[in-house]
């Protein structure tokens, strides 16, 4: 899968027509959100949660008390639907589809790993030609990642996102690349060296940045008029939860939400 994500000035400036757009990323330990509007981030906020479903809501509250905004003041929320923690990416996805519907607001589901490497591609070390590499922990020894590459004004998707254990991903990658993401993004250092890749974990400021990004990533489709249908946005899970496998026939690299499902060959990495 190829594709292009603008990087965050020409991303921001894409949506500025939007309005204000509400950005939440549940697919990890830690929830993040954010605010755009008018073209920049104006509010944001990460923190670890006990319960994604106790603490989003006060996060949110929070968030807009800080920014002046009320909820019905928004034109959109964007949601990282995925791929991420089954549970979080739930509890993302059911609390943003009733803010919309109670707001009489927009959705637009945005694929989480998009948002989590424009968070990389802040870095002053993202240069083009360097590779981005988010990586979040999926359990069971494995991650959920992709891989992009910096060109001019944007990431270019070269990987789609897949499950895999970081070890034989990470270890595939040549050349220089930025991981992005929390504890799983910092053991990627030692398997990138391998094959002679030069590594470097984006820190965790740049990291909490990712419910900034799932909103500036909205708004801009808000912009376009790309919006999503509350009653059929779905998470994006990549590897199906345990208790659907047997009643899920989804063949490897089948898409969903336009993104692809399954394994990816970890061949295809490299620069």
């Amino acid at each position: 899968m190829i594709y292009r994500v603008l990087s965050a000035e020409p991303l921001l400036a894409a949506g500025a027509t939007a309005g204000p757009v509400l950005g939440l990323e549940t697919g990890s330990g830690s929830a993040s959100i954010g605010l755009v509007s008018g073209g920049r981030i104006i509010a944001s906020m990460s923190r670890e949660v006990k319960s994604h479903g106790a603490d989003l809501p006060i996060m949110v509250d929070e968030l807009l008390h800080e920014a002046g905004i009320a909820i019905p003041d928004l034109s959109a929320i964007a949601i990282g639907i995925g791929p991420g923690s089954f549970t979080g990416l739930r509890v993302g996805l059911s609390y943003a589809k009733g803010l919309a519907v109670g707001a009489h607001t927009q959705i637009v589901g945005i694929p989480s790993l998009d948002a989590i490497a424009l968070c990389g591609s802040t870095s002053p070390l993202a240069r083009i030609g360097v590779q981005v590499c988010p990586v979040l922990d999926a359990r069971k020894g494995e991650v959920y990642t992709s891989l992009y590459v910096v060109v001019a004004d944007a990431l270019e998707k070269v990987v789609g996102d897949l499950v895999v254990p970081l070890d034989e991903f990470a270890s595939r990658i040549v050349g220089e690349v930025l991981f992005v993401g929390e504890s799983k993004a910092a053991d990627a250092i030692a398997y990138a060296g391998r094959s002679g890749g030069q590594a470097i974990v984006v820190g965790a400021a740049g990291f909490s940045l990712r419910g900034s990004f799932v909103a500036a990533l909205g708004a801009a489709r808000v912009a376009q008029d790309e919006v999503d249908e509350v009653a059929t946005l779905e998470p994006l899970y990549v590897r199906a939860p345990e208790a659907s496998v047997k009643s899920t026939a989804v063949n490897p690299g089948e898409g969903t939400n336009g993104t692809s499902r399954g394994r990816v060959d970890p061949a295809a990495c490299g620069s």
